[in-house]
C-alpha cells in the first residue's frame, strides 16, 4: 500500500523528516508513505484565509497522487483544507486531520476536548464539529495561543496543553483531549503522563496517528467516499493560480 502525506504548506523546512517519522510509527509494515509539499500556499494552515490559499493545490496534489499511484492521501492537517473538494477530485481516499480523530475519540469517552494552536483556528474547528452534527460529543475547543511554527518547542508546548487539557476536564466536562493540530506531534504521551499525574486518566489522541491509521483501513477494506455525495466536478474552463507570493504582490502595489 502506498499512501501521500501531505502537508497543505510550502515546504520552508518545517517539521521535516522529524516529523515524518513521527507519523510513519504508526503504519503497517507493508505500508509505503512519502511526503510532498504545496507548489504554492501558506507556510503554515491558522486560520480560514491559510486554508482557501492551500485548497486548490491540495486538490492539484490529489489528482497527482492519484495518477501516480497512491492508494490513499492524507491532508496533514486538522483544519481538512481542501479534503471536501479533493473528494470530487479522485477515486481514492482522501483524509485530513479531523475526521478520523473524531471518529476514533467518540469510542473513548461521551465528551471530548480539543486543544488546539491558536485563538484564530477555534471557529474553524468549531465549524468542523457542527459540520459533523458532533456538538454534543465536543465540548469547548481551546487553545494554548501558541503559533503552529513554535511547535517544535517541545517543553513549553506540553505544559501549555496540559494545562488547558486540565481546565478541559475540570471545566468542560471532557472525558477525552485531542491534540487539535497535526503539527502537536510527539506530545501525546507527555501530556498524558502530565495529567494522570494531577489524577487524571484520560485518553489524549494525536490526529496523525488516527488519520493514517484509517486511510490504511479504508484501502484494506476496499471503502471509498461516495459519488452521491461526492459529486464529481463538470468540466469547463478554470484558470488555476500559477505563482507570486503576497510579498511580491505587496511590492507591486507599493510600486504603483
Amino acid at each position: 500500500m502506498k499512501l501521500l502525506n501531505l502537508p497543505p504548506i510550502i515546504d520552508t523546512g518545517f517539521g521535516g523528516k522529524e516529523m515524518d517519522d513521527f507519523v510513519a510509527n504508526y503504519l503497517l509494515p507493508d505500508t509505503q508513505m512519502d511526503t510532498w509539499h504545496l507548489d504554492y500556499g501558506p507556510s503554515s494552515i491558522e486560520g480560514e484565509y491559510d486554508e482557501a490559499l492551500a485548497a486548490a493545490n491540495v486538490v492539484l496534489k490529489c489528482i497527482e497522487a492519484e495518477n501516480a499511484g497512491y492508494d490513499a492521501v492524507f491532508v496533514n492537517c486538522f483544519g481538512d483544507p481542501g479534503v471536501r473538494a479533493a473528494r470530487e477530485a479522485v477515486n481514492i481516499p482522501v483524509f485530513g486531520g479531523f475526521e478520523p480523530i473524531a471518529y476514533y475519540a467518540l469510542g473513548t469517552a461521551d465528551k471530548i476536548g480539543i486543544v488546539t494552536v491558536l485563538p484564530n483556528v477555534v471557529p474553524m474547528i468549531e465549524g468542523e464539529i457542527v459540520r459533523y452534527g458532533l456538538e454534543k460529543r465536543f465540548s469547548k475547543v481551546r487553545d494554548v495561543n501558541i503559533p503552529v511554527l513554535d511547535l517544535e518547542e517541545i517543553e513549553p508546548l506540553v505544559q501549555a496543553v496540559a494545562e488547558e487539557s486540565e481546565k478541559a476536564i475540570t471545566e468542560d466536562g471532557a472525558g477525552t483531549i485531542v491534540l487539535g493540530c497535526t503539527a502537536m506531534a510527539g506530545v501525546k504521551e507527555q501530556v498524558e503522563k502530565a495529567l494522570e499525574e494531577e489524577g487524571y486518566r484520560v485518553p489524549v489522541m494525536e490526529a496523525g496517528q488516527a488519520a493514517v491509521v484509517m486511510l490504511e483501513t479504508f484501502v484494506r477494506m476496499g471503502l471509498y467516499h461516495s459519488r452521491v455525495t461526492y459529486m464529481p466536478a463538470r468540466e469547463k474552463v478554470r484558470k488555476l493560480w500559477t505563482g507570486g507570493s503576497e510579498k511580491d504582490r505587496s511590492q507591486k502595489n507599493d510600486r504603483k
